[in-house]
């Protein structure tokens, strides 16, 4: 097993642009795929059997690759999808936030044929982040893009696409940047509040899934350098892990005890982690 990470470039963040691959001790090992197609990476999940990566690709197309790296299957480039976070449904077509049309598309597990959206577009005023519950119920975080538009709470809508709760939460020390369900079904988001400020405050907020209610909040010890906080994911030892500007920090979920920042690399300027297995595993 091994830890993947994206690293932005661009207006998401001056990193190293990359698809990185790291020992579960933190140790890098380097570019796990040079594929000139995956540009500014963004989401990351991985199928069912374990078998394929998807990789969301700031060149306006979505990707999957094979253990050695290799890209399997190619969405091609669709102008304008500017996707963001990914995350594959339970009848396995593989979901995709795309920022530009403010909607959440779904693709063939092969990514042949066009995306088709589950959401309307300008559903809300910026995407950052979404998931699934066991029951179809679809959680989208609504936060602030780059230029300063959006808001800042979480829409809700059923398995249909029909809304639910438009503001699930009310919380006003929350600016969401990504969101996952956790294992006791809540919602967790990962927060820089205010966006981008200098003072900003960088925490992973848990609420309530029946009443929207804050439960807990997780935050490092102060000296760890905890800044820029994007995806969350829930590894294969229950805890939970989230990366951020320079380090991936990990939790006890359970407990909500700090275990340690797993990765150290400055300038990382994540988006996404992910556990996927080693060729020979």
């Amino acid at each position: 097993m091994q830890i993947l990470v994206t690293s932005a470039s661009g207006i998401n963040g001056n990193g190293y642009g990359s698809l990185l691959a790291f020992s579960l001790d933190g140790t890098p090992c380097g570019t796990f795929s040079a594929d000139p197609r995956i540009a500014d990476p963004r989401g990351l999940s991985v199928s069912a059997d374990r078998k394929l990566l998807y990789v969301n690709s700031g060149s306006d197309r979505i990707l999957a690759l094979n253990a050695a790296g290799q890209v399997v299957h190619d969405s091609a480039r669709i102008p304008g999808l500017n996707p963001g976070g990914g995350a594959l449904a339970p009848d396995g077509k593989y979901l995709v936030g795309s920022r530009s049309a403010r909607t959440i598309a779904a693709f063939s597990h092969d990514l042949s044929g066009a995306p088709r959206n589950i959401l309307p577009e300008n559903v809300v005023p910026f995407p950052r982040g979404f998931a699934s519950a066991e029951d179809g119920t679809i959680y989208l975080a609504s936060g602030i893009g780059p230029h300063g538009e959006g808001e800042n709470t979480i829409a809700v809508f059923d398995a249909s696409g029909t809304p639910l709760v438009k503001r699930f939460i009310t919380d006003e020390a929350l600016s969401p940047l990504d969101l996952t369900i956790a294992p006791n079904g809540n919602v967790l988001v990962s927060s820089e509040f205010p966006f981008r400020a200098p003072d900003a405050v960088a925490t992973i907020r848990e609420y309530d899934r029946a009443t929207g209610a804050l439960a807990r909040v997780f935050i490092p010890p102060s000296g760890i350098g905890f800044h820029q906080p994007r995806g969350l994911r829930i590894g294969p030892d229950g805890n939970l892990y989230c990366v951020a500007r320079d380090n991936v920090v990990a939790f006890e979920f359970t407990s909500g005890r700090f275990v340690d920042s797993i990765i150290r690399l400055p300038g990382l300027y994540g988006q996404a982690v992910i556990f996927f297995p080693l060729l020979t595993d």
